[in-house]
């Protein structure tokens, strides 16, 4: 199978996914969210009020919302219809107008490109932000022709995910449970044995045990050779 028919794959699992995902997600994020994600966001961009914000792969619409509390006025994008229906309905009348909402397939250079010519780009953005998204994206040669015409002069590119070591599908999770005699109390120990992750193809798996559908993982493979 092609990459890009993995990408389609790849986005017909997250409308699948969508409702799920954010119940998961929820208003104000999960804890990875809190303790990673959103810590690192603030370290990266300085976000000031007024500023110009695209978000790409928004999902349920989380780093949107967070960049609109920061003052930036804010374009959600995604690729999955559901997804970005899911973000429309965390949109609450605090944002205002501060968030507008988009679909677009990064992986379309005609999407891009619809995009420049529409007002709502006019004069480039401050601020791109794709957040935990480029591993599900089957190709970024569109995105990265693209982005240096959406973006300011001085603006900013941020694009965050984990290291493969954390999502590669050649790895077996273990739990240990050691019982003190002595205390009484018992000590819970979390691993994970990676026996591979260069060079890892594109395979279907549970990010979310509970989730409707398998999702694609590892879609742009070429990636994980790079880090």
């Amino acid at each position: 199978m092609s990459a890009l028919s993995f990408h389609q794959e790849a986005i017909d699992s997250w409308d699948a996914n969508a409702e799920f995902w954010d119940n998961g997600i929820g208003e104000q994020g999960n804890k990875y969210w809190k303790a990673l994600q959103l810590p690192t966001l603030k370290r990266m961009l300085q976000v000031k009020p007024g500023s110009k914000a695209l978000d790409l792969a928004t999902g349920n619409g989380l780093a949107a919302r967070w960049l609109a509390s920061e003052g930036a006025s804010v374009l959600a994008t995604d690729g999955s219809e559901k997804m970005l229906e899911r973000a429309k309905l965390r949109h609450s009348a605090v944002y205002g107008d501060s968030i507008s909402y988009r679909q677009l397939d990064v992986t379309d250079i005609a999407a891009f490109e619809a995009l420049k010519s529409d007002p709502v780009a006019a004069g480039g953005f401050d601020i791109i932000l794709i957040n935990m998204a480029l591993m599900d994206i089957a190709t970024l040669e569109p995105m990265a022709k693209s982005l240096p015409r959406l973006l300011k002069k001085d603006g900013v590119f941020v694009a965050t995910l984990l290291h493969p070591v954390f999502w590669t599908s050649e790895a077996t999770r273990h739990i240990e449970i050691i019982d003190d005699v002595q205390t009484m109390q018992s000590v819970v120990l979390r691993g994970k044995m990676i026996r591979k992750y260069l060079d890892v193809p594109p395979t279907r798996g549970i990010s979310l045990y509970g989730q409707p559908a398998p999702q694609v993982k590892n879609a742009i493979p070429q990636l994980t050779r790079r880090l």
